[in-house]
């Protein structure tokens, strides 16, 4: 049933530097979910819940299985990494072609490819050939997939709803990836030992169909490309130039690099961290797991509900330094219930920054450079993961799992210190 709109009034943007609406009237939980107005969008939405359960159901049984046969953290960090290293190289392509050709039909081949790369890894390990190599080569297959899907992805959502709709839907968005997260790996903490992690890789390329079946019942306008390039080169490479000469966007990146490195990383470290520190086993796993999911899903409700009604500075540092404070308190307990406490704060906090940074970013743009920087976006993305899963697990390695959580979290802590630093600088060379 329609509901009365939100009163809104035009305001500047304290990061974008361009005028947004801000709500003035009262806000309530019936705005929570309104880029659901849009038909593509549920669409997608349930789709996506549907197939992001089965991806963390993945995600977490194949870290379990790799800590399992090689009793590694070293390779935990390894397998992380791999799985994302090759999203650097096909993100900037990727962000390319989400402006030059259909979304939708670069959406439904990657995923498409990833419901391959799982029934592989159920396959392998039924049949007993699923090694350290064979999971690693998997993964960086799927991880070429995702550098090709997520700048579609990430640059479809407006598409799929509005510019005003943008931060409710990316907020959903983000709701739905950390539903999916508390759902996933409780779901496969249990299935692991009941019946094993091939059936949770099985299950995960089956959920795909939920997504394709999504995007394929979708009614688009007929594409029509904006703009002609002399070469895919200079196409890509001008949405490279344009991230690094735009003062805000340049920010933005650098932020998410810094936090994605040696914050984001503390998950590969989960299950370390439960078997040795906490003296959990699988399902203790998955719910620590689901905790920090949990804090991410409530943030996520928070930010698509009243994430209008504050600046996005506020929203954004603020969530990086309760992630930081939070994983900081983390290291030092030996306790279960007091780290669900931590990793529940943890996912929330780390919710307001990504999801916040996320819509400022596609927002600042315009829409022809939209899918080459978040292509960009995606290829930071994919740099971080490999690069704070080797760190973190090196660490941890050598100095142990506590002190590992505890670095990541001072240094993000600083980042977003000097981040703060970096914009007031620029806002009084502004003024003068």
């Amino acid at each position: 049933m329609p509901t009365r709109a939100t009163e809104t009034a035009r305001v500047p943007e304290d990061i974008s530097g361009r005028q947004r609406r801000m709500p003035v009237g009262g806000i309530t939980w019936r705005h929570t979910f309104r880029a659901l107005r849009h038909r593509n969008y549920r669409l997608f939405f349930w789709g996506q819940l549907v197939s992001l359960i089965g991806t963390w159901m993945q995600q977490t049984a194949m870290s379990w299985y790799v800590y399992q046969i090689t009793n590694s953290k070293f390779l935990l960090g390894v397998v992380s990494a791999v799985g994302s290293a090759p999203m650097m190289f096909s993100s900037i392509w990727g962000g390319a072609l989400a402006d030059l050709y259909p979304k939708r039909s670069i959406l439904v081949a990657t995923q498409a490819a990833q419901m391959i790369c799982a029934f592989l890894l159920a396959a392998g390990v039924w049949l007993g050939f699923a090694t350290t190599s064979f999971i690693i080569i998997v993964a960086a297959l799927n991880g070429i997939a995702m550098g090709f899907d997520m700048p579609a992805r990430q640059a479809f959502t407006v598409e799929m709803t509005s510019r005003e709709d943008l931060l409710n839907a990316i907020s959903l968005n983000s709701s739905i990836v950390n539903g999916a997260r508390v759902v996933g790996p409780s779901v496969a903490g249990l299935m692991i030992g009941a019946v094993g992690v091939a059936m949770c890789f099985f299950l995960n390329g089956l959920s795909f169909i939920a997504v394709i079946t999504g995007f394929l019942l979708m009614r688009l306008p007929a594409f029509e490309r904006q703009i002609e390039i002399a070469s895919a080169g200079e196409h890509a490479w001008e949405g490279i130039v344009y991230t690094t000469k735009h003062p805000r966007v340049r920010t933005i990146l650098l932020l998410f690099l810094a936090v994605g490195v040696f914050g984001w990383s503390y998950a590969v470290l989960m299950p370390a961290f439960a078997r040795d520190v906490l003296g959990r086993g699988a399902n203790g796993y998955g719910i620590l797991m689901s905790a920090s999911g949990t804090g991410a899903f409530v943030g996520a409700l928070l930010v698509a509900t009243f994430g209008h009604a504050f600046t996005p500075r506020k929203i954004a540092l603020g969530g990086v330094w309760l992630f930081s404070a939070t994983m900081l308190a983390l290291s030092f307990t030996k306790s279960f219930p007091l780290a669900l406490v931590f990793l529940f704060a943890a996912g929330f906090g780390m919710l307001l920054f990504f999801s916040t940074s996320n819509t400022v970013l596609q927002t600042i743009v315009p829409d022809e450079m939209r899918g080459r920087v978040m292509g960009v976006w995606s290829l930071v993305f994919g740099a971080m993961i490999p690069l704070g899963s080797l760190e973190a697990g090196a660490v941890a390695h050598f100095v142990g799992t506590p002190f590992a959580l505890a670095f990541g979290a001072i240094v993000c802590a600083a980042s977003a210190l000097v981040t703060l630093c970096v914009i007031r600088r620029r806002e009084a060379q502004n003024l003068k």
